[in-house]
């Protein structure tokens, strides 16, 4: 059900209309509200509070409120009409009321009802959802509406939809403007990553419904993202139930899994958007093994603390949670996402054949969840990492390319709120 209220007074019960919106002004300003033209500059007046201006009622804004509800756009009207001096210029109860009644809308029409309306909202749950149409391959107007079927029963949801001009910190500065309850982001890891950096320390629970190709840190923390994500996704959020993981920052960029610099970077720029669109997750084994011929060593600086040491690597991921399929992160055999710690991997084969079985046994480590034992693969746990190399080498994060080296890398020590599933016993919960 979406989050709109509609507002709609007599010219002898505007007066009225104020005084309500502004004594319930808590919990209209988490809906959004639209109002006949002449009610609704006297609220805005009163209150501040933003309000969609429709015509006046005597032009017909009543009538583009009922096509509203018709559509499907409406939570509830409230409509204090004057039954006893109402003008002729003044809109009529009775369409209105109609077409509320068809769709089954609350409609007020005194401030006893408008109370009860108003009781109502405050004990609802309101969510933002911030919503990629260009992640994964599936069809996005057929999964926003099963995301609405599912989820609309249980609460009012507000639609953000993500653009190559708007993106999604600003969508969530405007939910949390608007007192949201939870926040959902729904798309790949780069829009997770997103939308999580701008939830930072706000305790806002954070929902995911993971609709992109890897999906890494839906499956890095236990959120079901094979078969049926979107329906098993969205149960985990009706369920409820939280926990509370690190997130960290590269170069001042929220990060919730890991930053790779040369191998793992070189392998997300192979995989390009029409290369995903094509193979899925696929795109993404395939670049790995075209760039497994050509990854050349670079040096590397490792900064911790002010002590500085230098290898020569073909790899090196900055991890705060990852899946066991991130293979460049599994040095230390487990990335625990609710430790306080990052986890660091640095690869340096010195040869074909190092390379190729130094991977296997990364990806043994994660499988089996203990640390690597090769000189070739080191692996540490800092708060806190500087990584320079020689020559400057392309950065990956979240999954998407951001520039070059040097990077600074933070963990924030149980700084998110998602719904998921309680963590393995070998976690902290």
């Amino acid at each position: 059900m979406p989050a709109t209220i509609a507002l709609i007074a007599h010219d002898r019960k505007k007066d009225e209309m104020v005084n309500f919106v502004k004594q319930h002004q808590a919990v209209l300003a988490r809906y959004q509200l639209i109002a006949t033209d002449k009610t609704g500059e006297r609220v805005k007046a009163q209150t501040n509070l933003p309000i969609e201006l429709k015509l006046s009622g005597s032009m017909g804004g009543d009538a583009q409120i009922a096509a509203l509800v018709a559509e499907g756009e409406v939570t509830a009207v409230i409509f204090l009409f004057d039954p006893l001096q109402a003008q002729p210029h003044e809109p009529d109860i009775q369409a209105l009321g109609r077409i509320c009644a068809i769709h089954n809308i609350p409609i007020a029409t005194n401030l006893a009802t408008a109370e009860a309306i108003a009781d109502a909202l405050r004990r609802t749950r309101v969510a933002h959802l911030i919503f990629n149409p260009v992640s994964g391959q599936g069809n996005a107007e057929e999964e926003l509406a099963l995301i609405k079927q599912l989820l609309e029963p249980a609460m009012k949801l507000v639609v953000h939809s993500t653009t190559p001009e708007i993106n999604p910190e600003e969508l969530v500065k405007e939910a949390i403007s608007a007192q949201a309850d939870l926040i959902i982001a729904s798309g790949g890891d780069g829009t997770v990553s997103a939308v999580a950096g701008a939830l930072i320390a706000t305790n806002i629970p954070l929902g995911i419904i993971p609709r992109g190709t890897a999906n890494a840190f839906a499956v890095a923390v236990g959120i079901p993202a094979r078969l049926t994500p979107i329906r098993s996704s969205c149960a985990a959020i009706l369920a409820g139930q939280t926990r509370i993981v690190d997130i960290a920052r590269c170069n001042g960029l929220p990060m919730i899994l890991l930053a790779g610099i040369g191998y793992e970077a070189e392998i997300v720029e192979r995989a390009d958007r029409e290369a995903k669109n094509r193979w899925g997750a696929l795109a993404y084994i395939m670049a790995g093994i075209q760039q497994f011929n050509e990854q050349e060593l670079f040096e590397t600086k490792i900064e911790i603390e002010g002590v500085i040491e230098t290898f020569h690597a073909g790899a090196v991921t900055v991890a705060n949670a990852a899946p066991s399929t991130s293979v460049m992160a599994q040095g230390p055999g487990k990335v625990i996402a609710n430790d306080g710690m990052l986890d660091v991997t640095i690869a340096a084969p010195k040869s074909e054949i190092e390379a190729i079985t130094g991977m296997v046994e990364l990806l043994g480590a994660a499988l089996l969840k203990m640390p690597t034992n090769r000189e070739d693969i080191v692996s540490l746990q800092t708060k806190q990492i500087k990584v320079t190399t020689n020559p400057p080498q392309k950065v990956v994060l979240d999954g998407e390319l951001i520039g070059m080296t040097p990077i600074e890398v933070e963990c924030i020590p149980r700084g998110l709120t998602i719904f998921a599933p309680p963590a393995p016993q070998n976690e902290d919960s």
